[in-house]
C-alpha cells in the first residue's frame, strides 16, 4: 500500500512514536513577571472600584449617578463600574477551584 492510500492513523503509526513534549520547569519567563504585576494591580483596582461604587452611589438621588458611565439608570452604572470587578472575582474563583480539583 502506498503513502497516498494510507489513513492518517496508519501513516502516523508507520512513522513511529511522536517525540515526547519538553518538560516544564515550573519557572516563568522574566518578561512575564511585569505583565502579571500590572494585571494584578489592575485587578485589585477594578475590584476595589466595584465595591466602592456600591457604597458611594446615592441610591435615592438619581441625579448623583445620571451623568456617570452607564447612566442614567442605576443598573447601567452598576454594570459598568462593578461588572468588571465581579467578572474578575468570578474568574479568580473559577481558576482557584479548577486548580484545586486538578491537584486532588
Amino acid at each position: 500500500m502506498n503513502e497516498a492510500m494510507r489513513s492518517p492513523k496508519q501513516a502516523s503509526a508507520a512513522q513511529g512514536p511522536a517525540p515526547a513534549p519538553p518538560e516544564r520547569t515550573g519557572r516563568r519567563a522574566a518578561w512575564l513577571w511585569p505583565l502579571l504585576t500590572i494585571g494584578a494591580v489592575l485587578a485589585v483596582y477594578l475590584v476595589g472600584r466595584g465595591v466602592a461604587e456600591l457604597f458611594l452611589i446615592h441610591y435615592g438621588d438619581p441625579a448623583s449617578y445620571a451623568n456617570d458611565w452607564g447612566g442614567p439608570s442605576i443598573a447601567g452604572v452598576l454594570a459598568v463600574h462593578s461588572g468588571p470587578g465581579l467578572a474578575i472575582v468570578a474568574a479568580g474563583a473559577w481558576w482557584w477551584v479548577r486548580g484545586r480539583g486538578a491537584r486532588s
